[in-house]
């Protein structure tokens, strides 16, 4: 048993089940044995591997997108460069080379990383030395300044909940005891009113899941660009409308029981777009339409770039970066199951790769 099994089966035993949003967060960011406290999750040696850290053409492509769209707003002065959940800081640094040579760009970012995992902080530090960073542990603490901002695989790591439709109400999943051991149940249904919509195009059984954290994450994102200019890019696994369980955890890049060992795995759920957009639409702000990474990516000019760098190489390196390419835009790999979306102040503000049909 881990320790924080322990924890969370003696809390069960004292106050009944808890929510899967419950869960997720004591299992990531429990202060003492939380996944994401405790651990650099990422790469070979890790439990996953993320786009920035299988190319650097998905972060040059990133990078130079979010340049284009501070020229085409005016290159405002100074304006903020952020990301939200930036890993080994392995994408911030593949933008920060890729908009080197933008004129005026460097001189005008205050670059942030939203972080709350010490370990990944330090890890950060290390990778983006060299480069004046200013660490925020929340959104609120930006300054008030026109926002770029990436975010790559943090949604999909906020707490869920997640009901079943049992006639006009809802059962909600909870992870609770059996025998002394971690198991997941139901609650009694009962009719829930931001689920209303969802009865037009659910049946009995069907499962939806809604992330609680990401509106307010998103709306104080929004708001800024709304405020004073700007846009974010958002990339993650997921689809336009929750449909179905996606509760799921890795380790050393298996799926894995999520109940098994607690603070041990990475627990995810996809990404809903359709309520990602909604809310970024009324913080007043305009959505793009969700697009697969792939298709995102080529927009961008990903083959042009992969020929480029396929020129230096030879042997074993290209065969690799031809891996990399392959896994980045198939559809087979990451180029269907990852989508994008990005928030603009108006549609003639949308980033290039968005503003297309």
């Amino acid at each position: 048993m881990t320790a924080l099994k322990d924890i969370l089966t003696r809390r069960i035993v004292q106050t009944g089940p808890l929510s899967l949003a419950d869960y997720m967060s004591e299992c990531l960011l429990h202060p003492e044995h939380g996944y994401y406290t405790t651990r650099d999750p990422f790469g070979a040696a890790g439990d996953f591997t993320t786009a920035p850290e299988i190319s650097q053409m998905f972060g040059e492509l990133l990078g130079l997108c979010l340049a284009q769209s501070w020229l085409s707003q005016g290159a405002p002065a100074p304006f903020t460069l952020a990301e939200i959940g930036p890993g080994r800081g392995t994408l911030m640094a593949d933008i920060l080379r890729a908009t080197k040579g933008v004129p005026g760009m460097h001189d005008a970012m205050r670059v942030h990383l939203i972080e709350a995992s010490p370990t990944l902080r330090a890890a950060q530090k290390e990778r983006l030395a060299g480069y004046e960073v200013t660490w925020c542990a929340h959104m609120a603490e930006l300054p008030d300044a026109p926002l770029w901002l990436i975010a790559n695989e943090f949604l999909d790591a906020l707490p869920i909940r997640q009901f079943t439709r049992k006639g006009k109400g809802w059962a909600e999943t909870q992870v609770g005891l059996k025998d002394g051991v971690l198991t997941l149940g139901l609650s009694a249904p009962t009719p829930l009113a931001e689920l209303a919509p969802r009865l037009g195009d659910t049946t009995d059984g069907d499962v939806v899941e809604t992330c609680p954290s990401a509106a307010p994450v998103v709306t104080e994102i929004a708001q800024r660009i709304a405020d004073h200019g700007g846009a974010s890019i958002f990339v993650d696994y997921g689809d336009w409308r929750s449909l179905g369980d996606t509760f799921q955890a890795l380790e050393a890049h298996e799926m894995v029981d999520p109940l098994a060992r607690p603070g041990q795995a990475d627990l995810t759920a996809h990404v809903d777009f359709e309520a990602l957009a909604q809310t970024a639409q009324t913080a007043g702000v305009v959505p793009s339409q969700m697009i697969p990474q792939g298709l995102l990516l080529a927009r961008l000019g990903i083959s042009e770039r992969a020929q480029a760098l396929a020129a230096k190489l030879s042997g074993e390196a290209l065969e690799s970066h031809a891996r990399a390419f392959d896994r980045l835009t198939s559809p087979t790999e990451m180029g269907t199951l990852f989508k994008a979306l990005a928030l603009a102040p108006s549609p003639d503000k949308m980033p290039p790769g968005f503003d297309a049909g």
